[in-house]
């Protein structure tokens, strides 16, 4: 029986409201799943019995629909790893190719912001240092919705972009990397040992865009974590002392999620590998010239429509990704 005091606790009432949505959601799309399949039967049976082939476009379409929306739920039922109903803070760092490189990162920010909001996720703006001539350094931004993490864990690695820059006085093509980390938002309180000894804490005066507190007071914050090389940056709150909290968090998440799959030799499906953000370590590749392409090369799947995937719509590279993931998981 559910204790009747529980409502009176505002986090679990929250999460309980969450998954309650989220069972109506699943509830939902399944009838409209069966319903779109009962009218393309329909369809497909009034077409034969009168040998109506003006009918065929309309039941394309409805084909077309309940594959999508099949092909959505199915995606959702592969998001069953611990964290994946959590919000994501993912994170951006320009490597090699320098302005080149910041450009690139600010694309990725635009395609990132663009595909949540797409979801109707809320996207947060946690750390920013923009380039020394154009684009971003790096930025950390917190994407909120419900699987945020779950779908974009799949966007962890190095991403190259290959294109006549636009930097380039020569005309010369240019291939530039950008490396993309991402963690879950873990909001309840983790259960993390963390020596005092171990961290080093900077702080630093805001940038980029932001309220009124940016850029007057050194209220930013960058927590080393020395035994590991972690950094978590924060800069976003109102007091140094908020972003610290929040700092302290992203790195108790990471250090938790780090501890949990020490023994299971799968830190790189976590964490991510530590690889040099350069040539022969990206995941996948953005190509503009001479022609276009996007593949991603851990599962193949590649779409000749570059510009689609830089304004937000990934959705393809995610799906095949969680297939992917859950394959290799079942072999092994």
């Amino acid at each position: 029986m559910e204790d009747p005091g529980f409502w009176d606790n505002p986090e679990q009432s929250q999460i309980k409201l969450k998954e309650l949505k989220s069972l109506k959601d699943s509830f939902e799309n399944y009838n409209k799943l069966v319903k779109q399949k009962e009218d393309a039967e329909t369809f497909i049976e009034m077409a034969e019995e009168e040998n109506d082939t003006s009918l065929v476009p309309e039941i394309a379409e409805l084909v077309a629909d309940f594959e999508a929306l099949y092909e959505k739920i199915r995606i959702e039922t592969l998001l069953c790893d611990e964290y994946d109903r959590n919000n994501a803070i993912l994170r951006l760092n320009a490597g090699a190719g320098g302005t080149e490189s910041c450009d690139w990162a600010s694309m990725l920010l635009r395609m990132y912001t663009r595909w949540a909001e797409s979801k109707g996720y809320s996207v947060e703006t946690l750390d920013y240092l923009d380039g020394d001539e154009a684009g971003v350094k790096s930025v950390t931004i917190q994407i909120n919705g419900e699987n945020a993490y779950g779908y974009l864990k799949s966007e962890k690695g190095v991403h190259r972009l290959v294109r006549i820059s636009p930097f380039n006085a020569n005309g010369k093509r240019q291939t530039s990397f950008v490396s993309c980390d991402v963690m879950p938002d873990i909001e309840e309180d983790i259960d993390v040992d963390i020596n005092e000894d171990d961290l080093r804490i900077d702080t630093y005066r805001s940038s980029g865009a932001g309220g009124q507190h940016i850029n007057k007071t050194s209220s930013a914050i960058r927590i080393t974590h020395i035994p590991t090389g972690i950094v978590v940056q924060c800069q976003n709150e109102r007091s140094q002392h908020q972003n610290k909290d929040k700092a302290m968090q992203m790195l108790k998440a990471k250090l938790y999620l780090l501890k949990q799959q020490e023994n299971a030799d799968k830190e790189a499906e976590i964490r991510g590998e530590v690889k040099e953000i350069g040539w022969g370590s990206q995941i996948r590749s953005y190509v503009l010239q001479p022609y276009t392409l996007v593949k991603d090369h851990r599962t193949n799947a590649e779409t000749g429509n570059a510009q689609s995937v830089l304004d937000g719509n990934i959705d393809l590279f995610l799906g095949e990704y969680l297939k992917w993931i859950h394959r290799t998981t079942k072999e092994d």
